[in-house]
C-alpha cells in the first residue's frame, strides 16, 4: 500500500482515460504529502477536488507556448514563457474552488494549477519528454517541494 511506504511525494504521470484510472481519486484525497499530476494526473487532481474534465475543443499534439502567470514553486526560475509539450484529449475545463492558476496556453486554459493551502499541483503538459525545454526544472522544483 502506497501510503504506509510513508513517501515524501507523488508524481501521477499520464494515462488514456478517466474512467480507466481505477481508485486514484480516492488516493488523492486521503493523502498528505506533496502531488504533482501531469496530464491524467493534473485532471484527476481536478477531479478530487471538485473541479469539472472534458474533452477538449481540439486534441492537441504539439509544442507550444506556455504563459507563466505565478512562478510559483514548480516554475521557479522559468517563467514567463515555456515553450512545452501538449498531447491531450481532455482537459480541466472548471477549477476547482481550492485552485489556483498557475499557467494558461492558447489552446487550454487551465495549463497549470495549484492548491491554495496544500503542495498539490496539476500541469496538463509533459515536462518529462525532450520537446519541453527545461521540463526537468519542473521536476527539480517539485523535488525540492517535496524536501521543504
Amino acid at each position: 500500500d502506497l501510503i504506509s511506504r510513508d513517501p515524501e511525494g507523488l508524481i501521477l504521470g499520464g494515462g488514456p482515460s478517466l474512467e480507466r484510472s481505477g481508485n486514484c481519486v480516492e488516493y488523492i484525497q486521503k493523502l498528505e504529502i506533496p502531488i504533482l499530476g501531469i496530464c491524467l494526473g493534473h485532471q484527476l487532481i481536478a477531479k478530487a477536488y471538485g473541479g469539472e474534465v472534458a474533452t477538449a475543443e481540439a486534441e492537441s499534439y504539439a509544442q507550444i507556448e506556455l504563459e507563466i502567470l505565478d512562478e510559483d514553486d514548480i516554475f521557479r526560475g522559468l517563467g514567463p514563457r515555456m515553450s512545452v509539450w501538449a498531447s491531450h484529449k481532455d482537459e480541466v475545463k472548471k477549477l476547482p474552488d481550492e485552485f489556483d492558476v498557475l499557467a494558461t496556453s492558447s489552446i487550454c486554459e487551465v495549463e497549470a494549477m495549484k492548491h491554495h493551502d496544500k503542495p498539490v499541483y496539476g500541469i496538463q503538459f509533459h515536462p518529462e519528454v525532450h520537446h519541453t525545454r527545461d521540463g526537468h526544472r519542473v521536476f527539480e522544483n517539485f523535488y525540492d517541494v517535496c524536501r521543504s
